[in-house]
């Protein structure tokens, strides 16, 4: 059954919300979430609990459902969760895949054209990224 997305009022729903749709690998339902997720919350939202198969998870979501039809807030939602509490660490610890999913989504935002960033802005978070 689909699970029903809206905004979560705290950190502690948050998390419950990205625990239940990254178990049963939701990307969609993740998709929702971040859409309805104001991006410049994300680094509340998340706290200190940013893992890799939430940041992955994530970067699924945005490259298979957002990207392509709002690359704005794709690019918003990288540049909030680089802002993340752990994300460092997060980052150091994603497997060469993982990098290259990644790697496929600043692709696909690259391709895009979006009012909310320019290439140059693109590139340094890319930079951000390790990319």
């Amino acid at each position: 059954e689909k699970l029903r997305v809206s905004e979560p009022p705290n950190a502690y729903d948050f998390g419950q919300i990205v625990n239940a749709l990254n178990a049963n690998k939701d990307k969609a339902a993740c998709a929702d979430l971040l859409t309805v997720t104001d991006p410049k919350t994300l680094p509340v939202l998340l706290s200190n609990k940013l893992e890799g198969e939430i940041l992955l998870i994530f970067i699924q979501s945005l490259e298979h459902y957002i990207a392509g039809k709002d690359p704005g807030l794709a690019y918003q939602h990288l540049f909030y969760l680089s802002k993340a509490e752990r994300f460092k660490v997060v980052l150091a610890l994603l497997s060469k895949n993982e990098k290259e999913e990644l790697q496929q989504l600043f692709d696909l935002l690259s391709e895009s054209q979006s009012d909310q960033y320019s290439l140059e802005d693109l590139e340094s978070l890319k930079k951000v990224y390790e990319l």
